[in-house]
């Protein structure tokens, strides 16, 4: 199955705005239907459209794997219920001032790393929601490792300046084969411009043809 190309709201930047597990995807309630139904097609999950604490960057405030989904703080119980309604997975809505969950934690089903400035109790309840080892790390020595790697659980696709040392954890917790590359033309934030799971990737529209088999080879989901 190849790449696909997609934006959100015009932006290329697709990993910001929307979540995806292997079965489930949570959009901006602005998405168009017609959207939906392609993001719903190529990564054969149920969409969910709404908001987290009120905004719709639900990429970069929100983890996940198939188990559960950690939250910020400003998450209201409508936006829980909506979640609820359509994913029976444990649901954390964290109690701290750290609210960009997404950024700060790199996850799949077998792991997940986390922002080594992270409370142990904070990881703890992670690591209960998500029901996966959680260790704390860092990718290209930046501690937000949410934003600078994405990973499924098939593969992961890291900041190019990934240090040896970081990709053994890499491969240790989450499981998977770890590569490096980049993003809607040249961007290290990888999650910032991909959506993926087990079935299919999509990258930001502006995204080039050597990131996108660079991508394909990294997620493995190239037939």
């Amino acid at each position: 199955m190849p790449v696909f190309l997609f934006n959100i709201l015009g932006n290329a930047s697709i990993g910001v705005y929307c979540l995806a597990t292997d079965e489930i995807a949570i959009v901006p309630p602005q998405i168009t239907e017609a959207k939906a139904e392609k993001l719903e097609e190529w990564l054969k999950v149920k969409v969910i459209r709404s908001t987290v604490g009120g905004s719709t960057v639900i990429g970069a405030l929100a983890c996940a794997n198939s188990n559960g989904i950690v939250l910020p703080h400003a998450t209201n119980e409508d936006e829980v219920a909506a979640i609820k309604s359509a994913a029976d997975v444990k649901i954390a809505v964290m109690q701290t001032k750290k609210t960009a969950y997404g950024n700060l934690v790199l996850s799949n089903d077998h792991g997940a790393i986390a922002d080594v400035r992270l409370e142990k109790e904070d990881m703890a309840r992670i690591e209960d929601t998500l029901d996966v080892e959680v260790v704390p790390g860092e990718i290209a020595g930046l501690e937000y490792v949410g934003s600078v790697a994405m990973a499924t659980s098939k593969g992961v696709l890291a900041h190019p300046l990934l240090k040896a040392e970081e990709k053994e954890t890499l491969v240790d917790v989450l499981k998977v084969n770890v590569d490096v590359g980049t993003i809607n033309c040249g961007i290290p934030y990888v999650s910032t411009g991909l959506l993926g799971n087990s079935h299919s990737a999509i990258a930001g529209s502006a995204t080039t043809g050597p990131e996108l088999f660079m991508i394909g080879q990294a997620l493995d989901v190239v037939e």
